[in-house]
């Protein structure tokens, strides 16, 4: 059939997409494809629906409505009932639009976007899909730029666009003179992955409102869908353009601690599924009361309290000394076993002293670390792990710290003080525990 302005079968409507349309909602757009114009805001409120506070997890939900003037004919403002097709279209948009979010990133935020059509030309549902996800990008990037949302909640680019069948012509974009002579009428909401390009589909809604519809044309109208939308993935980038960066980002991973050397081995092992920051990178230096009585408890106290003030996946660890001698003390109390925190000597000179009648085969030990990992709206993951050695009854070797020169290393047979670095890392606990939290990852 012949088009409007001689537009091809598989070609969409000029599409333009304003970002910053208006000034005070966090992200705005005004999107037009053809005749077709919505406005699409993205605001973003502290708190959310009864049924998940509590849970860590934020919601996000749409709105919907066409203005008086948007059509021809005057349309009737909605007050307290709501029109049908209005309701079911604003469901579509937020049910699309939580598709590509991960909610336990937003924290306990909730996310509204609401799209009202100033003038409909066909494809209104689709073009708010389109615009909605351009304002929600706009608003995360604004939010974290001011330091007000650690992390970006967007995993996936998402578009809309409308197809269908017309006078027995399989048709991409239809503009109202065609929706309303289709015999078949298809929506298709896609996802596209930033890192492989891969595209999904969300949803797929399809009628045969004249007629019913052949798989071969199904097929056609789903190829015809996907280039549509590829194309209209490229006009949101544009549109986007610096802010395209909060789109399919690594969640952000703090850990509680400053120490460059544990950054670091965070990072090499972590850093494929997280953007591994330090709390001192964050600014962060809070006063964390680590009155635990177990490695297990000082390393969540440390990681939940973290996670409170950031809003993001965090990472903290405990770790000390067990002899079994001692019942496995010092444990938690290693740094200050003699009474003052971080007398290395006073704490080895005690520890002498209680193992002085000790025998030799009964001076087993182990050097144990716990790390904490939590994420909002997640279960918390504990791993441990240990590096197996003795105590001896004197000193030996010049490097380490704490009581490295008097734990001799079942792994390789000397201190941790005569060992290189290489070699203690080899076999370090701090290494076993989060290789324990990596498998339960």
């Amino acid at each position: 059939m012949q088009r409007t302005k001689g537009r091809k079968a598989d070609e969409l409507r000029p599409v333009n997409i304003i970002p910053h349309f208006t000034e005070m909602a966090a992200g705005s757009v005004l999107i037009e494809c053809g005749r077709t114009r919505v406005i699409c805001t993205a605001s973003v409120e502290e708190g959310v629906p009864p049924f998940l506070k509590g849970t860590g997890k934020g919601w996000l939900t749409a709105e919907y409505a066409m203005l008086p003037g948007s059509t021809d004919r005057r349309k009737q403002r909605e007050f307290t009932k709501r029109d049908g097709r209005s309701v079911e279209i604003q469901r579509l948009i937020g049910r699309s639009l939580r598709a590509c979010c991960d909610l336990t990133r937003l924290g306990e935020r909730t996310v509204y976007l609401d799209c009202d059509v100033i003038q409909a030309d066909g494809g209104t549902r689709t073009a708010s899909i389109t615009g909605s996800f351009v304002a929600l990008c706009l608003a995360v990037d604004k939010l974290m730029r001011e330091g007000r949302m650690m992390d970006s909640p967007v995993t996936r680019q998402l578009a809309a666009v409308s197809c269908g069948v017309v006078e027995d012509d399989a048709l991409l974009d239809l503009e109202y003179v065609e929706d309303s002579r289709a015999q078949v009428d298809m929506n298709l909401v896609m996802t596209r992955d930033a890192a492989t390009g891969e595209m999904e589909y969300v949803e797929i809604q399809g009628t045969g409102e004249g007629r019913t519809l052949h798989k071969s044309e199904l097929n056609t109208l789903l190829a015809l869908g996907e280039g549509g939308i590829a194309t209209l993935m490229e006009k949101q980038l544009e549109a986007l353009d610096e802010a395209a960066q909060v789109i399919g980002r690594k969640p952000r991973l703090v850990l509680a601690s400053g120490n460059f050397g544990k950054l670091r081995e965070m990072r090499m092992l972590l850093g494929g599924r997280f953007d591994v920051v330090s709390m001192k990178e964050l600014g962060l230096d809070p006063a964390i009361d680590e009155n635990g009585e177990t490695f297990e408890e000082n390393a969540l106290i440390k990681a939940n309290a973290l996670m409170k003030l950031t809003g993001c996946a965090c990472i903290a660890d405990d770790s000390g000394l067990e002899v079994d001698a001692l019942g496995g003390r010092p444990g938690v109390r290693s740094a200050r076993y003699c009474g003052v925190h971080g007398d290395d000597e006073a704490n080895n000179q005690l520890l002498l002293k209680e193992l002085e009648q000790v025998p030799d085969e009964k001076r087993t030990a182990r050097y144990a670390c716990v790390m904490a990992l939590v994420r909002p709206g997640h279960p918390p993951i504990l791993g441990r792990g240990a590096c197996e050695g003795t105590i001896l009854r004197e000193y030996r070797g010049e490097g380490g710290f704490g009581y490295d020169p008097l734990f001799l290393s079942a792994d390789f047979g000397k201190t941790f003080a005569e060992a290189s670095l290489e070699e203690k890392n080899a076999v370090s606990h701090r290494a076993r525990a989060i290789e324990a939290v990596l498998r339960q990852l």
